[in-house]
């Protein structure tokens, strides 16, 4: 009689009728790896830690790399809604300075559409009269006084 590691060692590597598929498929399983200096062995806080740093299938400048990355967004979105609150803040205030001179301009347009409403009740309290008709000079005969020169002599 055989015994049972005798047989296993004289197997074929050959699969039967329609079972190449799970052969492949066993073959590209990762393979396990045996950490030594668990918690028992070393009694250490970062033992696991560093059995997970020695590990083949991670890097730790993977991690790195990945962890600085999120610190980076996270501070970009930080100065990103500090900028955008600051910029509201900045918005608000122009609107309002806007608004106050806006009224400004409103109450001085008032002021002045009412001293132009005045203005011909003052002139006649000062002893101007209104104009008749329609006034005209006439320069034909004009002489300028003498020592000017006239514009045909230049």
């Amino acid at each position: 009689m055989m015994s049972s590691a005798t047989v296993r060692s004289v197997r074929s590597r050959v699969a039967p009728a329609g079972r190449e598929e799970d052969q492949r498929v066993a073959s590209s399983r990762p393979r396990f790896q045996v950490i030594t200096g668990g918690r028992s062995d070393t009694g250490s806080k970062h033992a696991v830690f560093d059995a997970f740093a020695h590990m083949k299938t991670v890097s730790i400048v993977h991690i790195v790399i990945a962890v600085m990355f999120l610190f980076a967004s996270l501070l970009g979105s930080l100065v990103l809604r500090t900028q955008m609150v600051q910029n509201s803040f900045e918005q608000s205030q122009v609107q309002s300075n806007i608004s106050k001179l806006n009224q400004d301009v409103e109450d001085d347009q008032a002021r002045l559409d009412g001293l132009q409403a005045s203005l011909p009740d003052r002139a006649q309290k000062m002893g101007m009269v209104p104009q008749q008709g329609p006034l005209s000079i006439d320069l034909e005969g004009y002489q300028p006084p003498s020592g000017q020169p006239t514009s045909e002599g230049q």
